[in-house]
């Protein structure tokens, strides 16, 4: 099982993304779960979503609190949250920004596993016209993960954006833009 824990801020699409992550593996053939957690917060507050993903029936119910991935939507989190608390050493962080690496290592001094970065906030910019960071760290999980291929993804994506926006041609190759460049622009630092 593969256990996934987003960290952001209401309204930057955490929530969105652990549905969308979801409903890809799905697609092909695994066990999933995707849910947010979150009480009476405003946009701009704090909250996490989660996912299981697994080949077989997943029969836990609760929140995730030793997680092999942890995303960090929005790095103004880290510090004031513990987006690392449970991580699993053998596990990775995925994290949106813009700093050199050196600066996002000072971000996680203490942490010793495997620390990805992705500027999703300019590809969805570039890509989207809007910072939408979420499409792009959409992308860098499940390549992290290697719960999918490349193409297997891309098509998945295609197909549900589709749906999802079928009046909106634009918004999709947006989209799919996003997701192919954020498939490369994830780094190991």
């Amino acid at each position: 099982m593969i256990e996934i824990r987003w960290h952001g801020r209401g309204g930057q699409g955490a929530k969105t993304a652990a549905l969308l992550l979801a409903d890809a593996a799905f697609s092909t053939g695994m066990y999933v779960q995707g849910f947010p957690e979150y009480g009476p917060e405003r946009m701009g507050a704090p909250i996490t979503a989660y996912n299981r993903l697994d080949s077989l029936p997943i029969r836990v119910h609760s929140n995730i609190y030793d997680p092999d991935i942890v995303v960090v939507v929005d790095e103004s989190l880290v510090g004031p949250v513990d987006v690392t608390a449970g991580l699993k050493s053998s596990g990775a962080v995925i994290v949106n920004t813009d700093q050199t690496p050196a600066c996002v290592r000072k971000l996680f001094a203490g942490y010793g596993g495997a620390l990805y970065a992705i500027d999703a906030r300019d590809i969805s910019l570039r890509s989207m016209g809007r910072n939408l960071p979420n499409t792009p760290l959409l992308a860098a999980v499940v390549k992290v993960s290697g719960i999918m291929e490349e193409q297997d993804f891309l098509d998945n994506m295609k197909e549900s954006f589709a749906h999802k926006f079928s009046s909106k041609p634009e918004v999709i190759e947006g989209n799919m833009n996003a997701i192919r460049e954020a498939w490369r622009g994830a780094i190991l630092i």
